[in-house]
């Protein structure tokens, strides 16, 4: 996953919206949204290759995602796959918080990464690079290969848009919010962060959605909690910049814990 962008109990309608593109290697084998036959309390995509998630849910109302901290001179050949730090917070029953605790005498194994994890009680976030586990507060929030909040120019834009969506709209509109994951409107060379690959790569990595001839956005996924405790998880999958036909898939449940529901949504 290289960009989520989300807002967290700012809307009358909705506790969690949450949108997000992940970016891969065309070739990489990986199965579209959807209850996994092996977990089936896991509704997420799937890494074929190492069998974890960039992004998922649980009818318990369990909610993870993830994506790599951009820093080439600092890979670790033969690390763990960082996909598994979503699906294992999906399988177990730590609270977000105490979960982040327990993986971060082991996070330096992995290679850079952003994790948020949350449930009815909370979201959190923590990174390998910035090493301290931070409670999400409320508002309009963006992850990209960088820390949660870095005004990369994808990141700027994708949450102003997200912004204007949630102010003039009662209810989300997936259409409008799969138009902002397809932009693909290049930052300017000046704007560009500096990340220690090259120039060509930094531009054609700065747009919402990347399309190239090997590389590029491989899923789209919108999620939505709504204050009655209502989750909706859908999902485009993307190959060479061109929607799979058959691939898009939509998921929906009201979540079984109660709290969800009540007070949690309302704090």
């Amino acid at each position: 996953m290289c960009l989520i962008i989300f807002a967290y109990k700012v809307h009358p309608t909705y506790h969690l919206v949450l949108a997000a593109n992940r970016d891969e290697f065309y070739d990489r084998p990986t199965a579209p949204l959807d209850f996994w036959p092996d977990r089936p309390e896991i509704l997420a995509g799937r890494d074929l290759q190492q069998q974890g998630t960039w992004m998922g849910a649980t009818r318990k109302g369990r909610i993870a995602a993830i994506t790599n901290y951009r820093d080439p001179q600092n890979i670790k050949p033969g690390a763990p796959s960082r996909g598994h730090l979503v699906s294992d917070y999906l399988l177990g029953d730590m609270p977000p918080a105490q979960y982040l605790r327990s993986i971060q005498a082991v996070a330096d194994k992995y290679n850079g990464f952003n994790l948020i994890v949350g449930d009815s009680a909370g979201l959190f976030y923590y990174s390998n690079y910035a090493r301290a586990i931070q409670a999400v507060e409320p508002g309009i929030h963006g992850l990209s290969n960088h820390l949660l909040d870095t005004p990369w120019p994808k990141v700027a834009l994708a949450k102003r848009r997200l912004r204007e969506l949630l102010n003039h709209d009662d209810r989300i509109s997936e259409e409008k919010i799969w138009c902002l994951l397809q932009d693909q409107t290049p930052a300017q060379d000046h704007r560009l962060p500096a990340t220690g690959i090259d120039l060509a790569w930094e531009r054609l990595l700065s747009p919402v959605f990347i399309a190239s001839p090997t590389y590029g956005t491989r899923s789209s996924s919108l999620l939505t909690v709504d204050r009655q405790g209502h989750l909706r998880f859908s999902e485009i999958t993307w190959q060479s910049g061109q929607p799979i036909p058959g691939e898009a898939a939509r998921r929906s449940f009201t979540l079984q814990v109660p709290t969800m529901a009540t007070s949690a949504l309302h704090k």
